[in-house]
C-alpha cells in the first residue's frame, strides 16, 4: 500500500490473546520497519521500536500478505514469491474436489519490503498499558457449552 506521496506502508495487525482484543496500525517509517525486515515467521521481535507505550513488549510474527494479496506459508524459506504444487490439508489452499492439486502463488515466511500487512501476535507483556489492546477486554463468545 503507498499513500500519496509514494512512501511505503505496512499495516501491523497486533493481538493480544490475553484479552482476546486486536489493534491494526500503519507504519510509514522505514527506520521502524527494518525491526521486521529479514524476519522470518514465528520469529520473536522486541517491539519498543513501534511507540513508547510498546516498551518490554516482545511479538511473534504470526504471517502476513504482499502488496498483490498472496499469503505467506511456514517453511518456504524465500523472501519473494513463488510457485508451489499444493494438496488437501495445504495451509494457503482449499481443495474442490476430492485429491485435487494445484499450483498456487504463495509467499515465503521470510518478511521483505514487499509485505503490506503483518500480523503480529504479543508473547510478553512489557510495563504500560497499549489503550484499546491489553487494557479492555472482549465477552467469551456465547457458544453452548458442548462446544467449549
Amino acid at each position: 500500500v503507498r499513500n500519496s506521496r509514494d512512501v511505503a506502508i505496512m499495516k501491523l495487525n497486533i493481538a493480544y490473546p490475553v484479552t482476546g482484543a486486536n489493534k491494526m496500525i500503519d507504519i510509514t517509517d522505514p527506520k521502524i520497519l527494518s525491526i521486521f525486515m529479514d524476519k522470518r515467521m514465528s520469529s520473536e521481535v522486541a517491539i519498543d521500536a513501534l511507540g513508547e507505550e510498546f516498551t518490554g513488549y516482545v511479538a511473534k510474527i504470526g504471517g502476513g500478505n504482499d502488496k498483490q494479496g498472496f499469503p505467506m506459508k511456514q517453511g518456504v524459506l524465500v523472501p519473494g514469491r513463488v510457485r508451489l504444487l499444493l494438496k488437501e490439508g495445504s495451509s494457503c489452499y482449499r481443495t474442490r474436489k476430492d485429491g485435487e492439486r494445484r499450483r498456487k502463488s504463495v509467499r515465503g515466511c521470510i518478511v521483505a519490503s514487499d509485505i503490506s500487512a503483518l500480523s503480529l501476535i504479543i508473547t510478553k507483556k512489557g510495563d504500560a498499558e497499549i489503550p484499546g489492546l491489553t487494557d479492555v477486554t472482549t465477552p467469551p463468545p456465547s457458544w453452548p457449552q458442548a462446544c467449549r
